[in-house]
């Protein structure tokens, strides 16, 4: 599978070596002197190239959703941003983290490297920070003990084997869809330090760390925050420019 990070990376390394190389031969030689093509082309893309790999290494990055585990947070053919600045700031490629700025919250909606897969990336909902005690019991989820608040909101419009609820965690309130013939399976875990438990909003559809465990900080990409397009077969006009929550 081709890390377009680790590509992105090397593309910047060899048009940064071309653009230094010319730079020093028209200091020896004429300014007008005839350059080849791949000399052209190399330093012509690097400052360009550079720009993109800054932006997209400690700014922001374009993510698609490609599944309905966050559903009705999220859907489909989404396109969202992520701050990547947030969490701190990272070295691409080695993810070795180099200036601390926050940390993540409950509520958080993040991208973050899949902990089975690195190579993939997945998106959820952190629920649970480091030394939380989680239970989902009955389909309800408790923090520490404390039952998570959640008020019905009747079925849901696009799909009637849905219901929709809401809940609030800490001070956010979030929607989330329970189907009618869901996992009523009961856990609980303590979220070990350094790590963060994710569930996906479309509860009964979602695989996330109640199956495959929780999500190492030195994981996390960032938290997504806007959807700047969604396009599922067609435009859905309705979702461009909603802030995620």
């Amino acid at each position: 599978m081709l890390d377009f990070e680790l590509l992105l990376v090397v593309v910047t390394a060899i048009s940064g070596i071309i653009w230094v190389y010319d730079r020093i031969r028209r200091r020896r030689r004429a300014a007008d002197a005839p350059v080849s093509y791949w000399v052209d082309l190399g330093r012509s893309l690097f400052p360009v190239i550079l720009i993109v790999l800054v932006v997209r290494s400690f700014v922001i990055e374009p993510f698609r959703i490609p599944s309905g585990s966050m559903l009705p947070t999220l859907e489909s053919g989404d396109f969202i941003l992520v701050n990547k600045f947030g969490y701190g700031l990272r070295l691409p490629v080695s993810h070795q983290l180099i200036a601390p700025v926050g940390d993540p919250e409950r509520g958080d909606v993040v991208v973050f490297r899949y902990p089975p897969n690195p190579g993939q990336d997945y998106i959820k909902r952190i629920v649970g920070l480091p030394g939380d005690r989680i239970t989902y019991a009955n389909r309800r989820l408790s923090i520490n003990g404390r039952p998570v608040p959640m008020e019905s909101l009747g079925e849901w419009a696009k799909d009637d084997a849905f219901a929709l609820l809401r809940e609030r965690i800490d001070d956010d309130w979030h929607e989330l869809l329970l189907h009618r013939n869901g996992n009523r399976r009961g856990f609980t875990a303590r979220v070990p330090e350094g790590e963060y438990f994710v569930m996906g909003d479309n509860r009964d559809r979602s695989s996330d760390s109640r199956f495959w465990g929780t999500v190492p900080r030195d994981h996390l990409v960032g938290e997504a925050f806007f959807i700047w397009l969604s396009w599922n077969g067609g435009p859905n006009w309705s979702r461009m420019g909603q802030r995620i929550d």
